[in-house]
Parts: C-alpha cells; structure tokens; sequence
C-alpha cells in the first residue's frame, strides 16, 4: 500500500530556487523528480518549498510552528532546515544574526520540528564567490567564507549532538564554487542548482 508523506524545506532565497530561470531551484527540481517517480508506482512524497528570499533563522523561528502545523502528514514528514547565509551577513557594521543566537533558533527550530518528524536534515551554506566575499554588496550585505566556515561549524556540532542528517553541499561547491554560482556571487546558477539536486535525491529516495 503507497503511503504519503510531506517534504518541507525552510530556507532563504537558496531554497527559494532564486537565479534559476531554467529549472526552478534544487527543491523544484526534487518536486518533479518526486512526482516522477509517483507516477512510476512510488510512495507519495509530496514536496513544499518554504524558501523565503532573505530570512534568517529570526524568522524561521516564528512561523516554523504555524507552517509545520499547516502540513502535516499522518504518514511522515521529512524536514530541511537550511539557513545561515543571512544570518552571518553584515548590514551596517551589525551581524544579522550572531552565532549564538543563530544556534539558539537553529535548535529552537529543531524541537519545533520534531513534534511532526523524526527525518530531520541541517543543510550546509554555500560558500561565496571570490569577487564578493569580504565586499559590501549592492543589498548593503558584507560575507566571508571565514563566517561560513563558522556557521556550518555550528550546524554539523548540532547535527551531531542531535542525531540529525547533515546536507554537506558547501565541500561540493567549494573546487568549483566560480562556475556553479550566479553572477551575484552568492547564489547557484542552473548548475549549482542542478548540482545540489543531485546530491539530494539520494536522500529522498529513501522516502519513495
């Protein structure tokens, strides 16, 4: 008997699929792939894209309650979490969000999470391009990839320390991060995107 069950991913404008003309982002990509396969005589994995651009782990923290409670699915949920690149960001001499409190609603998020779900996956940031990083973007934003290293270190010590997955897309992109990111130097273009998917639909299918 086919058994259904949701996919939610929270995230900033990564999740989002933003820069992507051509096939949507990672998650858009996994959507259709999961659809695919259901159409092929697989479970039902029924995938929500909950990407908003410029979040941070701030916002995550309000409406992850409203929006697991809103998609629940009595057979299973399967959680992303992937946050970080705005929180570790620096508008006008003020970090977005400090480490600290970065973890702090990153296992706030968790416990909220794990009322609806045992399949939890932390995803990795990205790193940046060579031409933004340490530079005052036009959205006022300053990153480096030290920060990122930093955050992502927090996100794998909470994976650990809570039984979680741990999504590792950063090591994927960091040889060839020039040509799979957009223009602004922060986002995928359709290949980091195209990359990305690959790597994730190995852990979906454990789900279909």
């Amino acid at each position: 008997m086919k058994k259904m069950r949701y996919g939610l991913f929270f995230g900033d404008s990564i999740t989002y699929g933003e820069y992507d003309g051509v096939f949507g982002g990672w998650v858009d990509i996994l959507k259709r792939y999961a659809l695919q396969k259901y159409n092929e005589g697989s479970h039902e994995l029924i995938l929500f894209n909950l990407g908003i651009g410029g979040e941070t782990t701030d916002g995550l923290v309000k409406r992850i309650p409203h929006e697991m409670a809103a998609r629940n699915a009595a057979e299973g949920n399967i959680v992303f979490i992937s946050y970080g690149a705005n929180d570790l960001a620096i508008k006008e001499d003020i970090q977005m969000v400090h480490p600290e409190k970065f973890a702090a609603n990153i296992l706030t998020a968790i416990q909220e999470a794990k009322k609806y779900s045992d399949d939890i996956y932390l995803v990795s940031i990205l790193p940046f391009s060579n031409n933004v990083d340490g530079v005052v973007v036009a959205s006022g934003k300053l990153r480096t990839n030290n920060e990122v290293l930093v955050y992502n270190q927090i996100l794998k010590k909470i994976t650990a320390e809570n039984s979680l997955h741990y999504v590792d897309f950063h090591s994927a992109f960091l040889d060839d991060k020039e040509i799979l990111l957009s223009a602004d130097g922060v986002h995928p273009n359709e290949k980091g995107y195209g990359m990305m998917a690959e790597i994730a639909i190995p852990i979906i299918e454990k789900y279909l």
